[in-house]
């Protein structure tokens, strides 16, 4: 009797990414990051308050990541991640309005998605790109709906805590399709770059430097209400 073959849908994908931002943000920032073990569906992607940021990706399949944090989650998050990196607690910002705030949760939204590209790649057999990530510090009377203009869009929202228990939400769209198993194959090794520094006696570089390599875009809510032609 053959075995019908494996099919990956677009809420396994999703479950993919949700892993991706517990991991990437628990191992930056040396604390417990977890997300909810229900997922809600919703009509469209927003950016809310206090601290948006999305990325649009392409490829096999597009779509559209947001993460929506609260003042304290962003904060949480960029002083733990900061202080594991090495920087004295008394020289970090304390409002999520502070500049150095966006470009850590940029930088931290790259990292995300670049994890999330390389499962994909090699889970899915399949290749997706992703645009600059943007940030916006966003008040409480504005609300800015993204549209990626999918075909038949699945959208979803999960809800994560941090370690100290404030609540940030992602909110995800792409397209409706399924990626089915035909063939055996075998997962590339994991590769770690940073592991890779060590054995070889390199050194990490700043934080700071780390950012401007990778392009993070921080921008006010003009510049980028600007972009999106609004």
């Amino acid at each position: 009797m053959n075995t019908p073959p494996s099919i990956v849908t677009s809420d396994d994908i999703l479950l993919k990414l949700c892993h991706s931002v517990s991991h990437v943000l628990s191992s930056t920032s040396a604390s417990r990051v977890t997300h909810a073990a229900m997922v809600q569906n919703i009509s469209r992607t927003r950016l809310k308050p206090d601290l948006g940021c999305f990325s649009i990706f392409d490829g096999g399949f597009s779509g559209l990541v947001v993460i929506n944090f609260s003042a304290a989650a962003a904060v949480e998050i960029y002083r733990r991640y900061m202080i594991n990196m090495g920087m004295p607690e008394s020289e970090l910002a304390v409002a999520h309005t502070s500049d150095e705030v966006g470009n850590v949760m940029g930088e931290l939204m790259n990292q995300i998605l670049g994890d999330f590209i390389g499962k994909v790649s090699k889970e899915l057999q399949t290749s997706i790109s992703q645009s600059q990530p943007k940030m916006l510090t966003i008040n409480k009377e504005i609300t800015i709906s993204i549209d990626a203009n999918l075909d038949e869009p699945v959208t979803r929202r999960v809800s994560f805590r941090t370690e100290s228990n404030h609540i940030f939400y992602l909110e995800f769209a792409m397209d409706s399709t399924e990626f089915i198993k035909l063939d055996e194959f075998e997962l590339d090794e994991e590769f770690d770059p940073d592991r890779l520094l060590e054995q070889h006696g390199g050194s990490q570089s700043s934080p700071w430097s780390q950012m401007a390599s990778k392009g993070v875009v921080v921008g006010d809510a003009d510049d980028l209400l600007d972009e999106l032609g609004i």
